[in-house]
């Protein structure tokens, strides 16, 4: 019966929530499997509604109401004192991160994920976000006995070989491990997220429809489409089989054609694991080594992720008041500003493009009034004058950080009550404007 129970309670919650909770049982009980169950009719909705809750819903934009029977995606945010209260352990707040944000989303260079790892495992009670992992943000950790570090930037980056306290990236790796402390780094994956990094930076100029500059694609294996042709029946299903020899456990979809003139045309596809075994099989037939064409197939891309983006602003501004907007939504007192080849500060800003961190290669031939980053080589800044777009750089990690704020109360609102997230107050860029 609990399991009913749950079924129901995902049935209501897959209605919009400003509808009554009264209506909203009624409706989802007449349509359930359960309503002709009077134990369950006659629950009070306080069954239901134990606590006051947010609800919103998170799948594309639906051009008709809501159907009390159609299952949609949703967020559910309790209230505060709703929240578990029971203690989470480093594996199910790592589960926590990559809800929020897939590490699939990384770029290819990048080393995400947890770096540190404490040899006595124990509860999580208090996770410490920082831009950077500093010498000064590791007292900070220590003095307040942080259990987890959520670093945006990888303080392990490149491989190592050994481990020494003399380069101080390696000693914070020591000393991590020494006070069991964890350290989890998500950097480019939370660029790529849709409404992580970038999404909020560009937000800094105002309202606008955004999209990608450099579209994420699926995280799936990469596969491939195998066309050849069989002169016979026998023959095709002497290949077909010893292609499932050799790839034992492997799924190959293939299609079959027959032709009365040139037999049978077979496409076939197969994940890149499969690939070298299908092609070394085929070539041993004489049909198939004369007629064999190998196709990558393009992995789908995931609407709205990906790296850097454009906004087509709702209401354009000066550049003079998109400088006095990101400083405000960056917390900064002064910014670096190139105005574009025959621009000036009262020009009009239409098109923003933005990349956090260092976007020149992101941003490098984008069409717009206006770049955001953090910083641009020389050369890429002439080269973004020149081609008549106005440049703003607010120092590496100045770009990112205002992030961390919107990130802490997300990720509260997944943890357990028993888990407090704290932002770092030693964590800053290390330059500044004297």
């Amino acid at each position: 019966m609990l399991t009913g129970y749950k079924i129901v309670f995902q049935r209501i919650l897959s209605l919009t929530c400003r509808r009554s909770y009264h209506e909203i049982i009624s409706q989802t009980l007449a349509c359930s499997p359960f309503s002709s169950h009077s134990k369950l009719s006659a629950l009070p909705s306080s069954f239901f509604f134990s606590a006051p809750f947010h609800c919103s819903i998170r799948s594309h934009q639906l051009s008709t109401p809501l159907h009390p029977c159609h299952c949609y995606s949703f967020s559910c945010s309790l209230s505060h004192s709703s929240r578990p209260t029971s203690p989470m352990d480093l594996k199910e707040v790592l589960e926590v991160l990559e809800q929020l944000a897939p590490l699939s989303l990384a770029e290819s260079w990048d080393n995400v994920g947890l770096l540190v790892e404490p040899i006595k495992c124990r509860p999580i009670k208090t996770i410490l976000l920082t831009n950077d992992l500093t010498d000064s943000v590791m007292s900070e950790a220590e003095a307040m006995n942080c259990d987890l570090i959520i670093s945006y930037h990888p303080p392990l980056f490149r491989p190592i070989k050994c481990l020494v306290s003399k380069d101080w990236k390696q000693r914070l790796a020591i000393r991590a491990i020494t006070a069991g402390i964890a350290v989890f780094s998500p950097h480019t994956s939370w660029d790529s997220v849709k409404g992580g990094v970038n999404d909020w930076l560009v937000g800094g100029v105002g309202s606008g429809k955004v999209s990608v500059l450099s579209q994420a694609l699926s995280s799936g294996p990469q596969s491939h489409k195998l066309e050849f042709t069989a002169r016979s029946q026998e023959e095709l299903n002497t290949i077909m089989a010893e292609l499932k020899g050799m790839n034992s456990g492997v799924n190959l979809q293939h299609t079959v054609v027959s032709s009365e003139t040139d037999g049978f045309f077979i496409s076939l596809i197969c994940p890149d694991s499969a690939l070298t075994p299908s092609v070394q099989t085929l070539l041993r037939h004489a049909a198939p080594s004369q007629s064999l064409s190998i196709l990558q197939i393009k992995k789908p891309p995931l609407p709205g992720y990906g790296q850097g983006r454009l906004s087509v602003l709702d209401e354009p501004v000066t550049v003079a008041r998109a400088v006095q907007q990101m400083k405000s939504h960056l917390g900064l007192n002064h910014l670096r500003l190139a105005l574009g080849a025959q621009r000036t500060l009262e020009s009009t800003v239409s098109t923003v493009a933005v990349c956090a961190g260092s976007g020149g290669s992101v941003l490098n031939g984008v069409k717009a009034d206006l770049y955001i980053t953090g910083e641009m080589s020389h050369h890429e800044v002439l080269d973004s004058v020149a081609a008549g777009a106005s440049v703003i750089l607010s120092d590496h990690s100045n770009s990112e950080r205002g992030f961390l704020a919107v990130f802490k109360k997300r990720l509260a609102v997944h943890l357990s009550d028993s888990v407090t997230v704290a932002l770092s107050q030693a964590d800053r860029d290390p330059l500044e404007v004297v």
